[in-house]
């Protein structure tokens, strides 16, 4: 039975399982108002110690209480365990860089450990958790993206790979509001080669996410305005093909029709090929 949490509920999880530990350490008291002080101890003490600070949720203590075992008793057997929990009392801290730091230390000394995937799930859900609002740098988000896609690659058949596929579409999503934002920042602005440029970045990258539909619509406006009409036309065919009934095409179909335009498709536009690879 694995120390760590399992996917779905990986404080919870965690929590349990070291409840195992505690258990075998019952009756080694420790002072519990002592921290990540630099005195020798026996293992048993500074699990019990970190035991009582998971217990209390005093998330940042505990994680330093298992810093101690490694650094005290580094050749032990529990000091291969007590890295992932600290990563794990770290993550429920919102420590996300001690996290990140002790997880990619766990993977670094025990690569082929059978607990290894939940070190790489502890890594991807730290960062994801890191993402912020879409008018913000990203940087965050296509670290996230990264350590969610190889935690894919790596163990595809695990439970933490089929949450992390969760997240990748929502990162996914994510970071097509973030080019829509400033694709219809360049819009308000009359910038449209620079706002298409965006909301094609969409259509290529991120056409599974729910921004596809607004993205054709605010391409109609762009190429329209620029007057490449038919780019425009296969915009809106494209649309209208693919989300019938979308309020997004209603607004692009009545644009075209306000300048007697028709609807129509060019098969050869690089909208249309894009849609044709996708669906």
């Amino acid at each position: 039975m694995s120390l760590y949490a399992p996917v779905f509920s990986p404080r919870l999880g965690a929590i349990a399982a070291l409840g195992g530990l505690a258990f075998l350490f019952a009756g080694c008291a420790d002072d519990e108002q002592r921290q990540a002080i630099y005195i020798e101890r026996p293992i048993d003490q500074i699990y019990n110690a970190a035991w009582v600070q998971i217990e209390r949720e005093n998330w940042l203590q505990a994680g330093r209480q298992f810093d101690e075992v490694e650094r005290q008793h580094p050749y032990s057997v529990w000091a291969r365990r007590a890295i992932l929990m600290s990563a794990y009392c770290y993550y429920s801290g919102n420590r996300y860089p001690e996290a990140i730091e002790a997880a990619e230390r766990f993977i670094q000394l025990h690569p082929g450990n059978k607990d290894v995937p939940y070190a790489y799930y502890l890594k991807a859900i730290s960062l994801y958790e890191q993402i912020g609002d879409v008018n913000r740098d990203q940087a965050k988000t296509d670290e996230a993206l990264t350590a969610l896609q190889d935690l894919i690659q790596r163990f595809p058949d695990t439970e933490y790979a089929r949450d992390a596929r969760l997240k990748v579409d929502l990162t996914h999503d994510h970071l097509a509001g973030k080019e829509m934002t400033i694709g219809r920042f360049y819009l308000r602005q009359g910038e449209y080669l620079a706002a298409i440029n965006r909301f094609h970045t969409v259509i290529d990258k991120y056409q599974t996410t729910s921004h596809t539909p607004e993205a054709l619509e605010r391409l109609t406006e762009a190429y329209l305005a620029l007057g490449v009409v038919k780019e425009a036309q296969t915009a809106a065919a494209v649309l209208g093909y693919n989300y019938p009934g979308n309020q997004w095409y209603q607004d692009a179909y009545s644009l075209l029709t306000s300048e007697n335009i028709a609807v129509s498709e060019d098969k050869e536009s690089w909208i249309s090929k894009a849609f044709r690879i996708v669906f």
